[in-house]
């Protein structure tokens, strides 16, 4: 049975949200034409992206925890990641949207962006030499800067209420993920490739890549609903 311990992870993640998406007040299966599009733009960058660390031993998945069935070299539930993730995180963006009327970070928003990608280029320019830490950091503080000064997002607040609010999940799922709860990893990471630091068994590397996957996504989503709201 341990085998089906990451489908159910998945599954565990998206299933409240795959419920609720039904709710009469916030019918998120409503937005399913746009968001499915914007999980799979987003995915094209993050399963090659994904495909090439596991191929360098940057990251690493436990068979002991698998089902054991793969597309290239990433198991199934790894592909799954991708969706009930971004699926419940896009829920989450949705409905803090509906209950929450006020943007309580817009006013902040650029300045955080701007003080957070210098942050991040400088921390990744200093790592080089550390894959995980130096891609990750480096790419995410580029697209805040793409955001800061070409998108101009006007929901880069909102975005950033929905990031805090799932870190709660965030930190119960890659708990699990990577070994707070059970003897082993689900997934594990070569440290010499990251700066070794670690929230509890979390990689703060993980924190990075998960804000750079949520905001592409949202992007995307945002991009979509914009476009569709014209006709």
């Amino acid at each position: 049975m341990e085998n089906w311990l990451y489908i159910l992870i998945n599954l565990g993640a998206i299933s409240v949200p795959f419920f609720a998406s039904f709710d009469s007040r916030l019918r998120f299966d409503k937005e399913w034409t746009l968001l499915f599009p914007a999980m799979m733009l987003t995915m094209l960058v993050f399963i090659p992206w994904d495909m090439l660390k596991t191929g360098l031993a940057v990251w690493g998945f436990n068979p002991r925890y698998l089902l054991g069935f793969y597309i290239g070299n990433l198991p199934i539930e790894e592909w799954l990641f991708f969706i009930a993730i971004p699926y419940a995180c896009l829920f989450t963006y949705h409905s803090l949207n509906y209950l929450i009327k006020k943007d309580c970070f817009g006013k902040y928003a650029e300045r955080i962006t701007l003080i957070l990608a210098i942050f991040l280029l400088i921390v990744g320019l200093l790592n080089l030499g550390r894959l995980y830490t130096s891609v990750t950091f480096i790419s995410t503080g580029g697209f805040l800067l793409f955001h800061r000064f070409v998108i101009k997002g006007i929901y880069m607040g909102r975005f950033y209420l929905m990031y805090f609010v799932t870190l709660i999940p965030f930190f119960i799922v890659n708990g699990l993920l990577t070994g707070s709860f059970i003897p082993e990893e689900v997934v594990f990471y070569d440290n010499k490739q990251n700066l070794g630091l670690r929230i509890g068994t979390i990689p703060v590397e993980d924190m990075v890549y998960g804000l750079l996957m949520l905001l592409m996504n949202v992007s995307w989503y945002e991009y979509f609903r914009k476009t569709n709201s014209k006709y």
